[in-house]
């Protein structure tokens, strides 16, 4: 009967520290004092937070309509060892300062270059469409490795690479060369900064590089000179005598796609001080209109801007003859973002544009109302030779 009893005695100690020690392996890491939150007022993609130990980058939006949150923790390399995080809480784990990235989208181009870092690009998708001249160098001299397209990564290149991180752009989670990638312990952290709807949201993205090469002060004093330089020509818009009217797009086969009017281009056009002739729609994305819809509505606004993506009167009128029928065709009141090209033929405006929102909006000005910037030189929008 004793025996009985000191087996059930010593079965029950066993039962009591098997679910002890269940409790705590999956016991929580600790959250750390001292918490400070990144101060992001402008887009709503993305959120950072420091404690003590490390840093925290929440990605609400990683392309349009994701339910998906992802969260990444960028550890300082000096850090790595003395702190040891449960696997399943973050989608990433980074160590920091990077010293090699790959980046898939042109817009991440401008943020390392202007935070000083671009030396730690090693590797980019279509390398063609990089404008950057310092970029371009570090390609021409083999310095950034092309990596086939965002769609279709050359693993075999990237895993030689062996990067630290990958910045990803996607617009749904299904990118098998993602997940490869994954596998072999080379962490995916995606940017969400094409999903933006406003233009100094756009460019507050330079903050969610900056802690990965820990220059978060570079990054703030970067982007406070931005917005104040957009806000303060946005106040010198509302000087204009007058206020323009404004058709955008153009045909692609039988449609027309405009910027709908919660779009990225019709708030610039509103801070530029036009009349944006569907600046009341909701859409945030592209309108597809019929061409005589257009012409009902457009055929007398006094300029037009991106045709599409032709760069010259010859081209629109052999488009579509159409084209001869507006107003702002016939007075040469055309103006372009995609004349302006990089070394290979990529667009600088679809690379540069959404960190330098102040330059697209002086140049809307410029165009808009002349009197207002009469000395300043187009950086993007060019009139159709």
């Amino acid at each position: 009967m004793a025996k009985k009893w000191i087996t059930n005695l010593l079965l029950a100690a066993l039962i009591v520290c098997f679910f002890w020690g269940c409790v705590e392996k999956n016991k929580p890491f600790p959250v750390q004092q001292n918490l400070v939150q990144t101060k992001v007022e402008h887009a709503s993609g993305f959120t950072i937070q420091q404690n003590d130990l490390y840093t925290v980058i929440e990605v609400t939006s990683a392309w349009p309509g994701s339910e998906t949150a992802f969260t990444y923790a960028l550890i300082p390399r000096e850090k790595l060892a003395s702190i040891t995080l449960p696997k399943d809480a973050y989608d990433a784990i980074v160590a920091t300062p990077v010293k090699a990235m790959v980046v898939t989208s042109t817009t991440h181009i401008p943020s390392l270059e202007a935070l000083g870092v671009l030396d730690a690009l090693v590797g980019f998708p279509s390398t063609d469409l990089v404008s950057s001249a310092e970029a371009r160098k570090r390609i021409n001299s083999g310095l950034i490795k092309e990596l086939g397209t965002n769609e279709n990564i050359n693993t075999e290149i990237a895993l030689e690479l062996n990067p630290e991180v990958v910045i990803g752009f996607g617009i749904n989670n299904t990118n098998k060369a993602y997940e490869t990638l994954k596998k072999s312990n080379i962490p995916i952290v995606y940017n969400g900064d094409w999903t933006e709807q406003t233009p100094l949201g756009k460019a507050e993205w330079i903050k969610f590089f900056a802690p990965f090469f820990q220059k978060e002060k570079e990054a703030d004093h970067i982007f406070e000179e931005i917005e104040a330089s957009y806000n303060q020509t946005k106040l010198l818009a509302q000087q204009a005598a007058e206020k323009p009217t404004v058709l955008t797009g153009g045909l692609y086969k039988d449609v027309w796609y405009v910027a709908g009017g919660k779009s990225w281009m019709a708030q610039f056009l509103r801070d530029a001080n036009s009349d944006y002739i569907w600046s009341n729609t909701k859409d945030q994305g592209s309108i597809g209109l019929s061409l005589e819809a257009v012409l009902e509505k457009g055929q007398k606004a006094d300029f037009w801007f991106n045709p599409s993506l032709h760069s010259s009167y010859e081209e629109l009128e052999a488009a579509n003859a159409h084209y001869e029928e507006f107003d702002a065709f016939s007075n040469k009141k055309v103006y372009s973002n995609a004349v302006k090209k990089g070394q290979t033929g990529g667009l600088l405006f679809y690379e540069l544009a959404p960190q330098r929102p102040d330059l697209v909006l002086k140049d809307l000005i410029a165009i808009l109302h002349p009197e207002l910037l009469p000395n300043h030189n187009l950086t993007f929008y060019l009139p159709l030779p």
